[in-house]
């Protein structure tokens, strides 16, 4: 979230707005803004939800006096909703980026996001300001349809639009040699071939999916497994030596920007068999390095994906395993790289900024000022 804001500021920024961003500090906290678990996370709580509500209204008492109500507002977390109430309804925007914790927490078994009993009231307060906002920006049109949903609106809300995120970062190819000198000077060597996944451990990511496809035995892949992101957890590997796979098993946790852009294009194929995503912006990174994809066929994938990949049924790993084969045709895998790459075009920080002045109602021209 944190660079998504800064994305937003910055693509608004270069459109004339003069834009303040404002997040609480770890004030009880002592300075740690990641309070982890415990005392400490409810100690982060405090600052977050009772002591910042004191000085965010400050500030918009200030700004309402220096530019009247010539200034708008921008939650760009939808977990932060519940600031909606110090904000003005009429000009505060939120963004949206999925509703899985949300629907976990109503009881939906396919958000694969099971809640506590905390996280309930949690979520639930969350849902009770998205719904009461006027105007949000959902990162993919199941994320839309999900939030009219849970939140029981019948006829769609006009300030409700999609809006697709962009890129956070530059993602392009790199060519063969030099990606596997910036793995080498990361201390990364991965045996090629390779399949790739990028995220993290949580359930609904599917990371299972590429050991079962390694071992089937009606389609084997012969080469190695790549997880890039959070490191492999205790229960992927057990699970791999127990398939007697954990040897051709690799685990590159949270690898820097040129890292990331090198495995992507040195991989066979980035597999990505997620059972729920808001968006999926591996996806679309992948493409962007010119990577054949295999992903899941549930939305918002195919939506995401614009066509441009192979899609699968994440419960079949006969369904996954048998589009590796198709990948060795080398005028079906060029022409697969070829639409990912035009895909992925479609995701540009100027249409998604042309987004945003949409939902805030504004053009370059009438912007004053944002307050993310």
């Amino acid at each position: 979230m944190i660079r998504f804001t800064k994305l937003l500021a910055k693509g608004l920024k270069d459109r004339g707005a003069t834009v303040e961003i404002l997040t609480p500090q770890p004030i009880l906290l002592g300075g740690n803004a990641n309070p982890g678990s415990g005392v400490a996370k409810w100690l982060g709580y405090v600052d977050k939800w009772i002591l910042f509500p004191f000085s965010l209204r400050r500030v918009i008492k200030k700004r309402r006096r220096e530019f009247g109500d010539n200034i708008h507002y921008h939650i760009c977390d939808h977990s932060n909703a519940p600031y909606l109430a110090y904000l003005p309804k009429n000009r505060t925007g939120i963004t949206c980026h999925d509703v899985l914790a949300i629907r976990g927490a109503l009881g939906y078994p396919e958000a694969y996001c099971a809640a506590s009993r905390t996280g309930v009231v949690f979520q639930r307060w969350i849902l009770k300001h998205l719904r009461n906002a006027d105007h949000i920006a959902c990162v993919s049109c199941l994320t839309l349809r999900h939030l009219h949903e849970i939140a029981g609106v019948n006829i769609p809300k006009v300030g409700w639009i999609v809006v697709h995120n962009a890129f956070n970062a530059e993602f392009g190819k790199i060519e063969r040699d030099e990606a596997v000198q910036i793995l080498k000077q990361n201390r990364v060597v991965i045996p090629q071939p390779f399949l790739l996944h990028v995220g993290s451990n949580l359930p609904r990511k599917n990371r299972r999916m590429l050991l079962q496809m390694v071992k089937l035995e009606s389609l084997p892949w012969p080469g190695h497994i790549c997880f890039a992101g959070e490191p492999v957890d205790a229960l992927l590997s057990e699970q791999a030596r127990a398939l007697g796979i954990l040897d051709r098993v690799h685990s590159v946790s949270k690898p820097n920007h040129k890292s990331l852009c090198a495995l992507y294009s040195l991989a066979h194929a980035f597999v990505f068999p997620s059972f729920s995503e808001g968006f999926g912006w591996p996806l679309i990174e992948a493409q962007a390095c010119g990577t054949p994809v295999i992903a899941s066929n549930l939305e918002p994938l195919p939506e995401v994906s614009g066509g441009a990949v192979i899609h699968a049924n994440p419960h079949d790993v006969q369904s996954f395993a048998s589009a590796l084969p198709a990948l060795n045709d080398e005028v079906f895998r060029k022409s697969l790289i070829e639409k990912g790459l035009k895909n992925a075009t479609r995701f540009s920080r100027s249409t998604m900024i042309d987004g945003y002045l949409a939902l805030h109602d504004l053009n370059d021209s009438s912007i004053v000022r944002v307050t993310i």
